[in-house]
This record gives C-alpha cells, sequence and structure tokens, in this order.
C-alpha cells in the first residue's frame, strides 16, 4: 500500500555508507510512517546499525539522503537533531549515575527548555521542569525510584530511564538503539512492554534496532529485516513471519528466532 507523503515522518533516500572497500549500507531507501513502532532486525553484521547510524546523524552517509518531516537532514549535526524533535538512545546506557533518578529526567527537561543553560540556579526555580519528568517516570513506571542514584538501579530499570529521559525532551522521533542489549532475559518483556505502551499511549513515533526477531515481533506494527548491508525485507510482522527468503536468510546464526516463532504461529 502507498503511504502519502504526509504520513512518513523519516525517510532514507538511496543511503550508502563505505567503509574504505566495504560497503556497510548498500544504497538503501526506508520510509517510517509517523505514529508507527518500526524496527530494523537484521544478524550481526548485516548493517542495521549503520543505518540507524546514518538515519540519527553519528555517521555521515557515502552518498543518499536523510529526510525527516520534509526536510532535508542530511548536513544537520546530531545535537542540532534533539531539537528538531528527534531523540535517540544508544547501546550502551547512557546516564549520569552518580545524580538521582529525577535529576536525570528533570536535566533532560531543563537542556530543551529556556533554562537550559542556566544550571547554577536552585531547582526549585524549575518546577515545570521537575513536573515534566514525573509525568516521563510515570510513563516508564519508574516514579516511584525517583529519589535513588541512577547508578542504583537495576540495569533494565536504567533502560526505562533512558526513556524517561528522551519522553521529557518531547522528542517525536524516538530512535532506540537495541534497547534490550545487556538485559536479562526476564527483563526484555517488561521492557518491551513499555515501549509499546509508549508508542500506544502517545502517539509517538518509534523506531528501533535489535538483533533478536523474538523481540520485535509481538510489538512492531512493521518491521525492516536486513541483511549484507541491503533491506531483505519489509512488512508487517505476519508478513516478515512467513517470508521464505527472510526464514532462508536467519536459518544459519538466528535459526532459533524463527524456530520458536513458528511454534508459537503454529495452530
Amino acid at each position: 500500500m502507498m503511504m502519502s507523503d504526509e504520513s512518513i515522518i523519516l525517510e532514507g533516500r538511496g543511503l550508502r555508507k563505505e567503509f574504505g572497500g566495504l560497503v556497510a549500507v548498500c544504497d538503501v531507501d526506508l520510509r517510517v510512517r509517523r505514529g508507527d513502532l518500526h524496527s530494523i532486525i537484521g544478524p550481526n553484521g548485516a548493517g542495521k546499525t549503520t543505518l540507524f547510524n546514518l538515519l540519527t546523524g553519528t555517521l555521515k552517509p557515502t552518498r543518499g539522503t536523510v529526510i525527516y518531516k520534509g526536510r532535508d537532514i542530511t548536513a544537520v549535526p546530531l545535537h542540532r537533531r534533539v531539537h528538531l524533535g528527534i531523540g535517540r538512545s544508544f547501546q550502551i546506557t547512557n546516564i549520569f549515575p552518580n545524580l538521582t533518578v529525577l535529576e536525570n529526567v528533570r536535566l533532560a527537561a531543563q537542556a530543551l527548555g529556556r533554562d537550559g543553560f542556566k544550571f547554577w540556579m536552585n531547582y526549585r526555580h524549575f518546577k515545570q521542569y521537575e513536573a515534566a519528568a514525573l509525568h516521563a517516570l510515570a510513563e516508564v513506571g519508574l516514579v516511584d525510584r525517583a529519589p535513588m542514584l541512577a547508578g542504583a538501579l537495576p540495569h533494565g530499570d536504567q533502560r526505562k530511564l533512558e526513556l524517561a529521559i528522551l519522553l521529557a525532551s518531547d522528542a517525536e522521533l524516538l530512535l532506540l538503539d537495541e534497547p534490550t542489549a545487556g538485559m536479562a532475559t526476564e527483563q526484555v518483556p517488561p521492557l518491551m512492554q513499555t515501549i509499546q505502551r509508549i508508542q500506544r499511549g502517545t502517539g509517538k513515533t518509534i523506531m528501533l534496532v535489535e538483533h533478536n526477531m523474538n523481540v520485535v515481533m509481538s510489538v512492531s506494527d512493521r518491521i525492516t529485516v536486513m541483511h549484507q548491508g541491503e533491506i531483505l525485507a519489509e512488512g508487517t510482522p505476519a508478513e516478515i513471519t512467513r517470508n521464505e527468503t527472510v526464514q532462508r536468510a536467519y536459518l544459519g546464526e538466528l535459526y532459533g528466532d524463527f524456530a520458536t516463532i513458528m511454534q508459537e504461529d503454529a495452530p
């Protein structure tokens, strides 16, 4: 089904990234629909993280264009994209461990407000930012952890804190780089449910990169599968599950993912 330009919030056109003689991303076209939870998956070395970094501005493409809300942002620096309404997380937890949970989120809200550089003033002058922080913490289920030092949180809760930081910045598009990285197996479903709840409850667009198909299958609206730097397939979770080309590509390193999915879908 064709999507109108108004429905597209982020687009990559002919994106290519070369590292010397290695083509990590090969002329990729990608469109992310406003309000969707769109996942990019693929085995290690598929090019998904490189593509993600091209879209977020962490890397500059060898050629190609990144479009956000109809605007060419290919040359816009990473730190300026935050002010356009784009927020991103990283594979490695990126928080201030010696500040409280609330302070981490409040500073994110303050940084994009008119008082962004007035950090020497007493926080009581910035009640609106504290309110925004508490609201974001409530969204991810961490409001009761607000007084704790961020570094004392379990790893799963630290990932939720990163989500709260993005929400406090009022980003319209959230780009999540392997949000379940380093998490224990039992911590993954609650985090993914939180991500899905945020997307459905706020209407924000969420794009995430994952290597484990099971993680994204139940929460994604659309899935893009990468293989050897190219897009192998794209579609709904049901379409991706039935795609024989995707199955063959995954029969090696990630066969367990498809085996589990096919068993779950069996009558």
